[in-house]
This record gives structure tokens, C-alpha cells and sequence, in this order.
């Protein structure tokens, strides 16, 4: 905890412009190797004591910052179609470009059977078939089965979707 308070300290100092990035570097290394809290106070002691004003107006400007950062994210965020898990009838789904598939994509990144999603007592599992460009889940490659859950990215080649809960 009070590794964490001398941290924050630092980082606020560098923000205000009262410490340079070279001795902001050289004592978060002096942080991390700490062995005591007499150690971490004597990293700290010669810094200015921070100013409530500024203390609270950086932490504001930080907050607007990042709540901006978070929404030009999301707008910018590509709107990827979703791919809604089957209800309670259908217990396995074959995706590919072979009209034997449930799940039939005309990309031809996507191969005939291409990845196989399917129900388990645990929840719903995906495995790829073999595929030439792959199956994704969450931009990781497989290379054996996976668990899938609403919300997670999956893509088949270069076919992209948001898996979403079956409707009730």
C-alpha cells in the first residue's frame, strides 16, 4: 500500500512539471526495489508537498481526459454484426462456406467447414476445423477448443462478429 502511495506522489510531481522524466524513472526504480517504509518515505522527502488546488484540478483534467478517451475509442470502434448463440433447440453450429453449415459465411477467407461452435454442460465451447485462415476468439488464434461467451469477439478468416446471448 505504501509503495502505491509513493508511486502516485511521483506520478503526480512529474504530471505538475516538478520532476523531470529522467529522476521520475530513476525513482520508481528506487520504488520497486524498496525494503522498507523508511526506504520508500526517503524517496519522496525532498519533493514539494502537492498543492490541493492543483491536486484537484490535475485529477479532474485527468478525469475528463479519460472518459473522452474512453467515448473517441468507442465512436472510432468498428459496429461488428452479431452472431447470436442458438436457444435451447440447437445444441452445435457448423460455420463455413459448404451449405451443409448452420452458420453459412460467402467470405472466401472462410473455409468450407471452417470452425465448429457447440453446446457442453459447462456452456458454449468453439474449435476450429482445420481451417486455412483460422479461427479467433477475442483477436487470439486457436489452436484447440475454447470456452465462448456473450460478448466476446470471434472471427472466421476475415469475417468478424460479437457473440451475443440467445434470446429468451
Amino acid at each position: 500500500m505504501e509503495r502505491d502511495r509513493v508511486l502516485r506522489v511521483l506520478s503526480d510531481r512529474v504530471a505538475e512539471g516538478r520532476m523531470s522524466q529522467d529522476t521520475f524513472e530513476r525513482r520508481v526504480d528506487q520504488v520497486l526495489r524498496a525494503r522498507s517504509q523508511a526506504e520508500l518515505a526517503d524517496i519522496v522527502r525532498d519533493l514539494p508537498s502537492g498543492n490541493r488546488v492543483v491536486d484537484r484540478l490535475t485529477g479532474l483534467i485527468s478525469q475528463v481526459s479519460q472518459a473522452t478517451a474512453r467515448l473517441e475509442a468507442a465512436w472510432r470502434a468498428p459496429r461488428l454484426p452479431r452472431f447470436m448463440l442458438p436457444g435451447n433447440g440447437l445444441t452445435r453450429v457448423l460455420v463455413g462456406r459448404a451449405p451443409g453449415c448452420q452458420f453459412i459465411l460467402t467470405d472466401l477467407t472462410v473455409s468450407r467447414f471452417h470452425a465448429e461452435i457447440y453446446r457442453t454442460e459447462d456452456g458454449w465451447m468453439i474449435s476450429d476445423l482445420g481451417s486455412m485462415n483460422g479461427t479467433r476468439v477475442n483477436g487470439w488464434r486457436l489452436t484447440g477448443p475454447a470456452r465462448l461467451r456473450p460478448g466476446d469477439e470471434i472471427g472466421f478468416g476475415n469475417s468478424t462478429f460479437i457473440v451475443a446471448a440467445p434470446s429468451v
